[in-house]
């Protein structure tokens, strides 16, 4: 029998994720930058987690940096099988047209129930226009 340690665990579970400028959300006049932002989290490892809690650190092109944290996402504290996929979309709401997030996850091993941290790297969120 293989035990998978946390660290390891972390490296089998993959994040990627697709902003997009919400332009018909948006009120530029107002400094309201809406963006939606698809994630898609890819469990390869051989036992199935599940996503507890999330932390995002939202930091705006002003400087302004705002973190938020929660249960689950999206209402959900979604289980994830091995080779499964957990999607979803959510939002961010900036006061200037660029920005970036980066955030974990915890999570836990539904076999050994050890909790573990997933790191999801920087993305930028740019509206039109931008720089990207």
């Amino acid at each position: 029998m293989t035990l998978t340690t946390p660290e390891a665990l972390d490296h089998a579970i993959h994040v990627d994720v697709a902003p997009d400028f919400r332009t018909e959300e948006s009120a530029p006049d107002e400094q309201r930058f809406v963006f939606s932002y698809t994630v898609t989290v890819h469990n390869t490892s051989r036992h199935s987690v599940q996503l507890l809690a999330r932390y995002w650190k939202i930091t705006q092109g002003s400087g302004k940096v705002q973190e938020v944290r929660g249960k689950g996402v999206v209402g959900q504290q979604p289980m994830i099988g091995p080779g499964q996929t957990f999607r979803y979309t959510s939002r961010a709401i900036l006061d200037g047209p660029v920005g970036v997030m980066e955030g974990a996850y915890t999570c836990v091993d539904t076999a050994s129930q050890r909790p573990f941290e997933v790191a999801v790297a920087p993305f930028r969120l740019a509206g039109p226009n931008q720089v990207h």
